[in-house]
């Protein structure tokens, strides 16, 4: 019987400690703010600019340039599912594309919005 409760005890401290590990994990209103340009999730010294995702229904949504170090501009589309999370919009699970379909993909970036501000994942 003692084994239970301490089997019991064991479970309810790595429910907390889970609990407030995800909770650190997701506090997305310690992001830094999106400025735009930024450096692309994708490296090779490209930048984004003009990034600025809008909620339209269920999705997140934005147009954006990727500029090449050398100043080569591409012009492409990213969206995200739109998640309400901790009074703001999560905005997860991108894919971008480009404008004249030449190329496509996904990005490890998320964007919360609250209260009129625009934050980045680190």
């Amino acid at each position: 019987m003692q084994s239970l409760t301490w089997a019991r005890t064991i479970l309810s401290i790595a429910i907390v400690v889970g609990a407030v590990g995800v909770s650190a994990a997701d506090d997305y209103e310690s992001w830094q703010v999106l400025r735009n340009p930024f450096p692309s999730t994708g490296g090779g010294g490209i930048m984004i600019d003009d990034y600025n995702p809008v909620v339209v229904g269920t999705k997140c949504v934005t147009n954006f340039r990727a500029i090449e170090p050398g100043g080569k501009t591409y012009h492409n589309i990213v969206e995200f599912d739109a998640v309400e999370s901790h009074g703001g919009i999560l905005c997860t699970n991108g894919a971008w594309r480009a404008a004249d379909g030449s190329s496509a993909g996904t990005t490890p970036l998320r964007v919360f919005m609250k209260n009129g501000v625009v934050r980045r994942s680190p």
